[in-house]
């Protein structure tokens, strides 16, 4: 039973170790991970309009700030927010061509974090860890 903790434990840390890495990296773009999140959500949209309950259900950590992150975005020009054709009580989010370039940027910077530890683990092991950790989110 102790190693289970102990273990969940150190995936917890190293999570929090990778968003707030994630977020040093971008801080001169002023952004932070979970904008960076947001953004690549939007992306991975195809410039199809989502709310903000999609972009919620799709984060990497869940956030009830979510309508701040994105008020934060449209502030500087990242994503724009429409009301929903088809529920005038919601909003609809798209990135904007601006936010698609400037994530261009961040993914590099990113993905240069990642690159000194893309070697650490083999795809065997890559492969394992994911099988593992996916194990144990079983019910």
């Amino acid at each position: 039973m102790n190693n289970y903790f102990e273990t969940v434990y150190e995936i917890i840390r190293t999570g929090h170790w990778v968003t707030d890495s994630i977020s040093k990296e971008l801080k001169e773009f002023d952004i932070y991970e979970p904008q960076y999140n947001v953004l690549k959500i939007l992306n991975s949209a195809k410039g199809k309009p989502i709310s903000v309950n999609t972009i919620l259900e799709n984060m990497v950590q869940r956030s009830s700030n979510v309508s701040r992150i994105v008020d934060k975005l449209n502030a500087k020009g990242l994503v724009e927010r429409t009301l929903s054709f088809q529920d005038r009580r919601k909003m609809d989010i798209i990135i904007t061509e601006e936010g698609i370039e400037l994530l261009k940027k961040l993914d590099r910077k990113v993905h240069g974090f990642h690159k000194p530890m893309m070697n650490n683990l083999n795809s065997q092991e890559l492969e394992k860890l994911s099988q593992l950790l996916k194990k144990l989110k079983e019910k």
